[in-house]
């Protein structure tokens, strides 16, 4: 059966934590940022969970333990058991058990998590392409001091015929000072030296999806992230909603670029938007109309932004709030829709930059 293609962002009428039970919830760009909390991530997270809702936290960084994480979630002022974490570890060690002997040595590439999650599924971590008997390879974040040698390691062995793993292929990964490389740019690293390809188990792939379902139980989920291509994703091909919050790395023009599979439910600023429903966006007499805005794509290739009071608005766009009053993200819901609508399968071409820049997204 055809999946319908999304050319709007949703509508909820009731606050987020409340139409779903578990909050799939991404770490680096959403939680937090290069260890600092997001602003109002601790406060909205403590909300949601006061009122029912579960979290869950789904992080493709393989660098650190769950318990690590859980520890570091603390400290930030967010209260979290280790079994609440799942990490792409945990979800590539049970990869690669379902398809080695119980016990085998697994080469690892990266940092404590990679091992504490072989350990768990009954493998043993080693360090050097030499080991007798090696039954794979497993590459994963292994954080800034990693040395360039062990990808050299990986190499030695993965053109030696031994299998090879990666936990998740993000090519950047946010901090504090900016956008860093990530996991995907060090297995860009090895392929170039192998031509070999690894087979991979994080978002946005199903492997992830399955040990998120069998660790948290979830039967209403909704994935909250800040990545097109792995939390949206994800969403996407696990067949869940999603939230795509705008404190990482995707900006509104990329989000109106995204081809089908990686067009969010949902778009917020930032964890806020748990707390609250998600306006609709309603066809116009022209392109579509939200809080306000109306959205158009011109023949001229343009997408362009109007507040309602300039345009002749019909069809029951949302004429609510005036001049200052108007939300800059309703307007953005709105280009989302004039500018999927345009682009149906493919992805938009059209011009944003002064919608944009009305918007000062």
């Amino acid at each position: 059966m055809t999946r319908q293609i999304r050319t709007s962002p949703a509508a909820c009428d009731q606050s987020l934590h409340q139409a779903y039970d578990t909050a799939l919830l991404d770490l680096d760009g959403v939680v937090y940022a290069g260890g600092r909390a997001i602003g109002h991530a601790v406060e909205s997270l403590a909300a949601a969970r006061a009122d029912g809702m579960h979290l869950a936290y789904v992080t493709n960084n393989a660098l650190r333990t769950p318990e690590a994480v859980a520890e570091h979630l603390g400290e930030l002022g967010i209260p979290t058991e280790a079994a609440e974490v799942i990490t792409s570890a945990q979800a590539v060690a049970r990869l690669i058990a379902e398809q080695v002997e119980p016990g085998a040595k697994v080469l690892v590439i990266g940092g404590e998590g990679l091992r504490v999650a072989l350990r768990e599924r009954g493998l043993l971590p080693v360090e050097s392409a030499d080991e007798e008997g090696l039954a794979a390879v497993v590459q994963g974040y292994g954080g800034p001091d990693l040395a360039w040698g062990r990808f050299a390691e990986a190499a030695y062995a993965i053109n030696r015929g031994v299998p090879w793993y990666a936990s998740n292929t993000d090519l950047t990964i946010p901090g504090t000072r900016g956008i860093a490389p990530g996991n995907g740019a060090a297995v860009e690293v090895v392929r170039i030296a192998t031509g070999a390809d690894p087979q991979v188990a994080g978002k946005p792939l199903p492997p992830m999806h399955r040990e998120t379902v069998l660790r948290t139980g979830a039967k209403r989920p909704l994935v909250v992230g800040d990545r097109l291509d792995t939390d949206i994703e994800g969403a996407f091909n696990g067949e869940v909603d999603s939230l795509l919050v705008l404190t990482g790395v995707t900006d509104a023009e990329q989000l109106l670029r995204a081809e089908p599979r990686h067009r969010p439910t949902y778009v917020d600023r930032d964890l806020r938007g748990l707390l609250s429903g998600q306006p609709e966006v309603v066809p116009a007499a022209e392109g579509f109309g939200c809080g306000g805005w109306t959205a158009v794509a011109l023949n001229s290739g343009e997408l362009e932004l109007r507040e309602d009071d300039e345009a002749d608005v019909e069809g029951g766009a949302d004429d609510s709030g005036s001049g200052a009053d108007r939300d800059p993200l309703d307007g953005l819901r709105a280009l989302c829709a004039a500018a999927w609508t345009s682009a149906g399968e493919d992805v938009c071409t059209l011009d944003a930059a002064k919608a944009l820049a009305r918007l000062g997204l």
